[in-house]
């Protein structure tokens, strides 16, 4: 072989490798920043917001605090992580009585965090809160 000539197999080996390290790379990095994972969670005592801006049957997601704020029923709050237990994703809706993740699909019930659809097999992780005064507050665990 000459030196100006190129074995097929090596540069169709060598491709493949930067094929599968660039997808390997885009991979580790799904669900990283622009998931909103990258913020330390709110620490007790911080205020999410008011609880008139959370509907009764909805909730709403204080993505910035990595926390989503449920009202199952009239006056009757709950409180999760907006972090996905499938792959680490913030949850950016609630609607129809789950809390919702945009990467995969997967689905929470709004009364308990409960997997209602996959690909999580966890329930989210539920955050303590107090309502008082029209505010919600993240509470001691």
């Amino acid at each position: 072989m000459r030196d100006d000539e190129t074995d097929p197999v090596l540069a169709r080996r060598t491709a493949l490798a930067v094929f599968g390290a660039g997808l390997a790379a885009g991979c580790s990095t799904y669900g990283g920043s622009s998931s909103g994972t990258s913020a330390a969670p709110a620490p007790a005592g911080t205020e999410l917001g008011a609880s008139a801006d959370v509907p009764v049957g909805g909730g709403k997601v204080f993505a910035d605090k990595q926390v989503v704020v449920t009202q199952p029923a009239a006056g009757t709050f709950a409180a999760f992580s907006a972090i996905c237990t499938h792959q680490g994703c913030t949850v950016d809706t609630v609607a129809d009585g789950t809390i919702n993740c945009p990467c995969h699909g997967s689905k929470f019930t709004i009364a308990d965090g409960a997997v209602a659809t996959g690909p999580a097999s966890k329930p989210l992780e539920k955050k303590p809160i107090t309502v008082a005064n029209g505010k919600i507050t993240l509470a001691q665990a």
